[in-house]
């Protein structure tokens, strides 16, 4: 469909209030965020007639439309070009955290700490996805091979792909953690990569016990390793680097900021790290991560019924960041990750009560932006069909799409289903399953029975009433 960008930029604006109730405008992957000076201002019906919007909401301090990939940084440019300034991180930052408690501003600072490291995660578990496809003695016999015929450079550079971002997470984990608490990101990026380096006993290997290495111990208690795959060490090194780096520069003077401050801050954080956090947060680390596997691991999937019937409620929230540094502490831990499938098939379960609801409704608005928005949901990007459809018009859909999430999620967890990273769902999710045959059937079996579980109930019990009123 084609659409006029500029005239539809126009009425936005219009509808928002007018350019002097707009601050500020950006953008992400599915939304137009406009950060307004008077939220009453905003007609949100005024809004949803216009074309190509498929939904709004107010939330982080941001009065937000939906128009979906390819189609909001079009509306971004022409919003631009007609005067709105851009929203700076500044601005960005002091609207998320606007009318938020200090429980709320910890979980969304934790968010924009560990959502940047997503897109490396992705791809390590595409890598890892595909490395256990292609390199599975099973997949190798269709062509009379084993791993033996594998050419050994070929063999290197897929475990180059795969292993690299596990094996320096702390170093990642660490320079965005400064980044977000205004320390320099260079700084944490060389604490991240000193708590790796290769001169301390690799953690992977002191965890092996036919390895023989060993840790140091220091003062005869004290044991020093590596911090390869471990978070919480890094992100509390980095909090307080951060802070330390900020103090410093006010306390040096400027003529021996440039070299003392980077100094003190490098030599002071690493022998705290390795003598007091590393050790401290690495058991405490190790704690949890037993006390969550245990939870998914309850008898009769009882773990992943409660995840998957939350989830959705947990992400209206914004709380479900915090998920981010468990999903990535058990792929570093196991290799796996036993949540993304619960996820995968709650994503599943939102688009076939997203398309229930527009090919049932006689609401012209709901026809037209209904079937985008389940192939949104069926590509990982859930918020248009959950705000633009699922919620827009009562709770019963959404609430019937939680009780299916539930009892998917129950299943995943009967079934042993994990993927191999995190941050992608439902369709290109498959790619985390791919790693051995019987992942990938239960994943697609169970994804095609949400979706049509999802699909035929909605359509039969829980299709709000207003829209078949064309």
């Amino acid at each position: 469909m084609s659409y006029d960008y500029a005239r539809i930029a126009k009425e936005v604006i219009q509808a928002v209030g007018g350019p002097e109730n707009i601050r500020s405008a950006t953008h992400c992957a599915t939304r137009l965020r406009l950060i307004v000076a008077d939220r009453a201002k905003a007609d949100d019906e005024k809004v949803g007639e216009i074309e190509g919007v498929k939904g709004t909401f107010f939330t982080a301090g941001q009065y937000q439309i939906i128009f979906g990939t390819g189609h909001v940084n079009r509306v971004y440019e022409q919003v631009v070009r007609l005067g709105i300034a851009e929203t700076t991180a500044s601005e960005a930052k002091e609207a998320k955290m606007d009318g938020k408690n200090q429980v709320q501003k910890a979980i969304r600072t934790f968010g924009d700490v560990f959502v940047p490291v997503i897109p490396a995660l992705v791809a390590t578990g595409l890598f890892l996805g595909l490395k256990g496809a292609l390199l599975n003695n099973n997949f190798l016999a269709l062509f009379g091979m084993t791993n033996a015929d594998i050419p050994q450079s070929f063999q290197i550079l897929v475990e180059v792909l795969s292993g690299t971002t596990f094996a320096f997470l702390p170093a990642i984990v660490c320079w965005s953690t400064f980044r977000v608490f205004g320390g320099s990101p260079v700084l944490g990026l060389i604490l991240g990569l000193m708590l790796v380096n290769g001169a301390l006993p690799n953690a992977y290997s002191v965890a092996d016990p036919s390895s023989g290495v060993t840790p140091l111990i220091l003062f005869g208690f004290v044991p020093i390793v590596g911090y390869q795959g471990s978070i919480l060490p890094a992100f509390v090194a980095g909090v307080l680097g951060s802070k330390l780096e900020k103090k410093l520069r006010k306390t040096v003077p400027a003529v021996f900021d440039f070299m003392i401050t980077p100094f003190l801050v490098l030599l002071i954080m690493l022998v705290l790290s390795l003598l007091v956090i590393g050790p401290l947060l690495h058991a405490l680390e190790n704690v949890l991560l037993v006390i969550v596997e245990t939870a998914l691991g309850l008898p009769f999937g009882i773990g992943g019924l409660v995840v998957g019937f939350f989830w959705s409620i947990i992400t209206l929230t914004g709380v479900h960041h915090i998920f981010n540094m468990l999903e990535i502490s058990l792929l570093a831990s196991t290799g796996f990750n036993p949540f993304n499938a619960i996820l995968c098939m709650c994503g599943f379960s939102s688009a076939g009560v997203c398309l229930a609801i527009s090919m049932k409704a006689r609401k012209k608005e709901i026809r037209a932006i209904g079937p985008s928005a389940t192939a949104s949901a069926l590509l990982g990007i859930g918020e248009p069909a959950l705000f633009g459809v699922i919620l827009r018009y009562g709770l019963k859909p959404f609430l019937l799409s939680c009780s299916i999430n539930g009892v998917a999620g129950m299943i995943t967890m009967l079934l042993g289903m994990k993927g191999t990273g995190n941050g992608i769902t439902t369709i290109p999710g498959m790619l985390l399953y791919i790693y051995s045959p019987s992942q990938i059937i239960m994943y697609v079996v169970l994804a095609v029975a949400t979706f049509a579980a999802a699909f035929s109930l909605c359509w039969i019990f829980a299709v709000p009433q207003e829209v078949m009123e064309g």
